[in-house]
């Protein structure tokens, strides 16, 4: 781990971080937004981002590429309800584990997660269309609740058509009146 990867990956996870909070904020759900991956700072997480970072992905793929597996997204994913992968339980009647549906809340902040990280990564070349995109390339390949997965590119198709203004409009208009989607 060099110190070039230590302070380029703080300076990454920090700079995203701060995004969501504003993104959280807009949204009507500042709180979570305040403690919005707070573990990419623990040293499970931090370390392996340090010693992987590239400053143009996530450093967790070059780990996985390395080990067939990411210790720190398999530590992230267990401490952040944002993250559909940590929505999985037993199924009694399939005696499978299954995804589960998310609670609105979280599905809110991983809407906001997204669409920070697609800023952080793209930079000055973000449009509304990529986090969309970006949903759109893995949506076969992905394991996650159909409702949620149907809310999230709703939303995603919303920032894409109408922007981020209209967007967050809705969705802190959406949590005030329900509870579930």
């Amino acid at each position: 781990m060099s110190l070039k990867g230590a302070f380029g990956h703080f300076k990454t996870i920090t700079k995203h971080r701060h995004k969501v909070i504003a993104h959280c904020a807009r949204a009507g759900i500042l709180w979570q937004g305040l403690r919005h991956d707070l573990s990419k700072y623990s040293p499970t997480e931090f370390l392996a981002g340090a010693k992987y970072y590239q400053g143009t992905r996530s450093p967790n793929e070059a780990e996985r590429e390395l080990f067939g597996y990411s210790k720190a997204w398999l530590h992230h994913k267990g401490r952040n309800r944002h993250h559909f992968e940590y929505w999985f339980d037993y199924d009694p009647k399939t005696k499978m584990n299954s995804p589960v549906k998310m609670p609105l809340k979280y599905v809110i902040e991983m809407f906001c997660d997204r669409v920070a990280a697609s800023k952080i990564y793209q930079g000055k070349n973000y449009t509304d269309e990529q986090p969309l995109e970006y949903f759109l390339r893995a949506k076969g390949r992905r394991a996650i609740h159909h409702e949620t997965s149907d809310f999230l590119e709703s939303l995603l198709v919303m920032l894409a058509e109408k922007g981020e203004k209209d967007t967050f409009d809705y969705i802190k208009m959406y949590k005030k009146s329900n509870s579930d989607y």
